[in-house]
């Protein structure tokens, strides 16, 4: 049976092991306690107790309070703590003035009479930009454009500057139509762009150095900036027709390249050439001259014999370089037979294209052959030049 029915219990006790009435030793009930919490806040306070003696009460008061302040230290002990990871770095402010910048670990300030401001200084941070710009010949170009950066100095990122975020937005609008206004529109289209990124990148970082906001910029990248939409097909055609020129212009060089060598190389042929040549005559004209220094010696030695041997080889030197062939005989009547063998040994060599056959050519210089030899076998002392 349950505890509290009839009969059930003969001790009349309740599960808390206290018996029903007057001596009961069990927990209060919700009424109870709270009657004592008021009774006890009322005496830290400097009211009235309900019931008790002063000292119970004023005891009671002591350790309430010291319960108090445990919850409260712990909780104060709990928020004061706090630890930051690798990429985090915390600037602890002491009645609102710096007092240090903490690295990674475990670390802890004294709040409500210091402050602290955590950021990641590691992290890259981009900030992505586009607007119309007015170029230097005076036309306009829309630029997008990407800025990366993350804090150098935290310390500078919180208290120089309010909201340094909004100046960076601020002084990368300003040293972008800077630049821009002093760029001409085909460089800020085409090819300029990696030089417009360099110099504003130098610019911003320039204007944040100056304002003390604690950024560094680390890469600013100028995607492809085009025209107003209004104008966009012409500002096409002008590009394509600039492609055109360039790839011209290649191809033009690329020709001088391969004829401009060819040339010099036939330049300095004909100048070999000529040197050759004149090493060669000077070369002969020497030896002509040592032959005949040489000559005139052997001339005084013996100058018959040297004028026959001159005769003779001279008379060999224009004989050998003739085609024609003169037979002369002696008698009474010297007659001179002048044969054209060189015509006919032309015409052997090349009958068909003279209109004649290769065997009527070869006919004909068996003829002239023929004529040679009766004429050496009539005079026997017939001679024949050459």
């Amino acid at each position: 049976m349950a505890w509290n029915e009839p009969g059930g219990n003969s001790n009349n006790q309740d599960p808390w092991g206290g018996r029903r009435g007057g001596d009961r030793k069990g927990p209060p009930d919700l009424d109870e306690a709270f009657r004592k919490l008021q009774e006890s806040l009322g005496g830290m306070l400097g009211g009235k107790k309900r019931g008790g003696d002063g000292a119970s009460g004023k005891g009671g008061g002591f350790g309430l309070f010291g319960i108090s302040l445990a919850v409260l230290a712990a909780f104060w002990l709990y928020s004061a703590i706090y630890v930051l990871d690798e990429q985090e770095q915390a600037v602890v402010l002491r009645f609102g003035k710096y007092h240090e910048t903490v690295g990674p670990g475990l670390n802890i300030y004294f709040p409500p009479i210091d402050s602290k401001f955590v950021e990641n200084v590691t992290r890259e941070r981009a900030y992505t930009k586009q607007g119309q710009m007015l170029t230097e010949d005076e036309n306009i170009v829309e630029v997008p454009l990407t800025v990366q950066y993350k804090i150098s100095s935290l310390k500078d990122f919180v208290l120089n500057v309010d909201q340094p975020e909004v100046s960076l937005q601020h002084a990368t609008d300003s040293a972008l139509r800077h630049v821009v206004g002093s760029t001409e529109m085909d460089q800020v289209l085409t090819e300029g762009r990696e030089l417009l990124a360099s110099e504003v990148q130098e610019r911003l970082q320039r204007f944040l150095d100056t304002y003390r906001t604690g950024i560094v910029v680390t890469q600013v990248n100028v995607q492809n900036a085009q025209a107003p939409r209004e104008v966009q097909e012409a500002f096409d055609d002008v590009i394509r027709a600039r492609e055109d020129e360039q790839r011209e212009r290649n191809q033009a060089e690329a020709y001088a390249n391969g004829v401009v060598p060819e040339a010099r190389g036939q330049a300095q042929r004909i100048v070999e050439d000529a040197n050759g040549y004149r090493e060669e005559v000077v070369a002969r004209a020497q030896g002509e001259a040592e032959r005949f220094s040489k000559l005139v010696v052997e001339y005084h030695k013996a100058p018959e014999v040297t004028r026959q041997r001159l005769y003779l080889e001279t008379l060999q030197e224009v004989l050998s370089n003739s085609s024609k062939v003169l037979v002369a005989t002696k008698g009474e009547q010297s007659n001179l037979l002048y044969l054209p063998l060189d015509k006919m040994l032309e015409g052997r060599a090349s009958g068909s294209s003279v209109g004649l056959s290769a065997p009527a050519a070869a006919g004909a210089a068996d003829q002239g052959s023929q004529v040679v030899n009766d004429l050496q076998q009539r005079d026997p002392r017939s001679r024949e030049r050459r």
